[in-house]
Formats: structure tokens, C-alpha cells, sequence
């Protein structure tokens, strides 16, 4: 063959290899941006599982009678002005999931082999590369996720991530700031279907269902994110701890006071035990 013959089958080539990889990328959706958390306007804070629901009781979790027992025990506890089950988080543990996905802000990064969603300081990776289930995880806040990417309406473009999150977690987790309790056993799976609405590009559905023992039959809602309309985003950096006048110690939550003397945040709170410090000479 000719060196001109040669140069224009290198060529042809080059060409063909960069369209077959432009079409690969043209394959995944535009999630770029920064998507908040939409939660209509009823009673309670933002943080909460269904965002349609109003907080706490009334997001009619289908708890069993030994959950829905332990939940009433916790509200009972938090009356008092305790943390209840809500305590780790309190403390700045993270939330894991599913309360990740329940308020703020986030971000998606799709590759073909990862997706990761930033969520602050927390980062969730879905693997979407084929692998199988590992056999020797260790516990997390947010589990471990494998999901595939699906064309629905066969236009050579992704219309749905679908996820499957699996355990051990790490814990306990609660559902909201009231405590509502997933299973101590730490052993709960959510099954995600996330895709942009159909009539509005810069709407973006979670429809997140958990399969956990502490509930009488799977539970499912339907989250929903805005993207914002700013080029470039001001990411958040804000972490839990900085700035924070509480502190736990053991199973006690305590305020620091502008003196640094330690506060009680309820009445009849007892003082933690200080039997390894020096006691003071009477």
C-alpha cells in the first residue's frame, strides 16, 4: 500500500475511533449542576424520609409493633430534651442512608464505570462497571451500591440509574431528626430508580425503596431535586463539628458554654462521670 493509501486508513481510522467515543458519551444524561432537595411546605424541619409528608409521626412509617414501640420510647425520651435515637447524628456521625438523600444539596459525576454523588463531606460511588457483589465489605454509613444505566426509550441516550444498596451499615440510623428507627441490625437494602422528570430537564426523581425488618412491607417515596441555575455553583465546605456548642459523651448530650463550662441541655441531666480526674480536695 501506498504511503498516501496508508495515511488516509490511519485516518479513516482516527476518525471512526473518536465518533465511537463521542457516541459513548453522548449515551450518559446531563446531570451536571447542583440539585436541591425539594420538600413542600409542611410542618416540621426539611429533613424527612417522604417529602410530602409532614415530620415524625406523620410520615406513617409501617414500623412493626416491637419498632413502632422503640420509636414511641425515643419521642418519650426527646420530650424530656434527649437526643433519643437521633443522638449519633447529632454528634455529627453521618446520617448514611437514607437520610443522605433526604435534605441539602448535591452533585452528580457520571463515568461509565462510577457515578458519585457528593453530598457535602459524604460520598456515595455506584458502581455501574458490572462487578459482582463483594463478599467481605466493611460496614459504612452509606452501603455499598451497584447500578446499571438504562435507555427506556430507546434513543441511544441513558434515561434511568437504577441502584441497589445493600449492607452491612454502620449505625443506628434514623430516618429524621426524630429518630424514626431503621432495624438495629444494620442490615437494611434500598432499590433506587433516579431520572430526570419527563417535562422538565431541571427536575430530577429519586423513587428510593427500603427494604429493612423494622418495617411490615417495603416503603417507597418519591424525592425530588432542582438544579440550580448558577454556571458554577458555590459548593458548600461547611463540616458538622465547626462551630458546634455540643458534645456527647457516652450517652449524654451536653452544651458548651461560652465560659467552656459544660451545660446541661435538659432538666435533671446529671453530670458525666469524672471518677479519672482528680477529685477536688473538700
Amino acid at each position: 500500500m501506498s504511503y498516501q493509501g496508508t495515511y488516509v486508513l490511519a485516518l479513516a481510522t482516527a476518525l471512526m475511533l473518536s465518533a465511537g467515543a463521542e457516541a459513548q458519551e453522548k449515551k450518559y444524561p446531563n446531570w451536571k449542576g447542583e440539585w436541591t432537595t425539594i420538600t413542600a411546605r409542611l410542618p416540621g424541619q426539611q429533613l424527612r424520609f417522604d417529602p410530602n409528608k409532614s415530620y415524625g409521626k406523620a410520615q406513617q412509617a409501617p414500623l412493626t409493633e416491637e419498632y413502632q414501640k422503640i420509636y414511641e420510647d425515643n419521642l418519650a425520651e426527646q420530650a424530656l430534651g434527649g437526643q433519643g435515637l437521633f443522638l449519633d447524628h447529632a454528634s455529627c456521625l453521618p446520617g448514611g442512608m437514607p437520610s443522605m438523600m433526604s435534605a441539602g444539596t448535591h452533585e452528580y459525576v457520571v463515568t461509565p464505570e462510577t457515578t458519585y454523588i457528593l453530598l457535602g463531606t459524604d460520598v456515595r460511588r455506584i458502581f455501574t462497571d458490572g462487578r459482582p457483589w463483594p463478599t467481605d465489605v466493611d460496614p459504612t454509613y452509606q452501603g455499598f451500591s451497584i447500578g446499571r444505566w438504562i435507555d427506556e426509550d430507546g434513543d441511544g441516550v441513558y434515561d434511568v440509574l437504577e441502584v441497589e444498596t445493600r449492607g452491612p451499615f454502620k449505625g443506628p440510623r434514623t430516618y429524621d431528626a426524630t429518630g424514626l428507627p431503621l432495624h438495629f441490625d444494620n442490615d437494611s437494602t434500598f432499590k433506587e430508580r433516579i431520572f430526570v422528570d419527563k417535562s422538565n430537564p431541571n427536575i430530577l426523581h429519586n423513587v428510593i425503596t427500603v427494604f429493612d425488618r423494622a418495617l411490615t412491607r417495603p416503603w417507597t417515596v418519591d424525592k425530588t431535586y432542582r438544579r440550580g441555575t448558577h454556571k458554577y455553583p458555590n459548593w458548600s465546605r461547611f463540616s458538622c463539628l465547626e462551630g458546634t456548642g455540643y458534645v456527647t459523651i457516652g450517652k449524654e448530650y451536653y452544651l458548651v458554654g461560652a465560659d467552656g463550662s459544660l451545660m446541661p441541655t435538659r432538666k435533671g441531666q446529671k453530670p458525666p462521670n469524672t471518677s479519672y480526674f482528680p477529685q477536688e480536695q473538700k
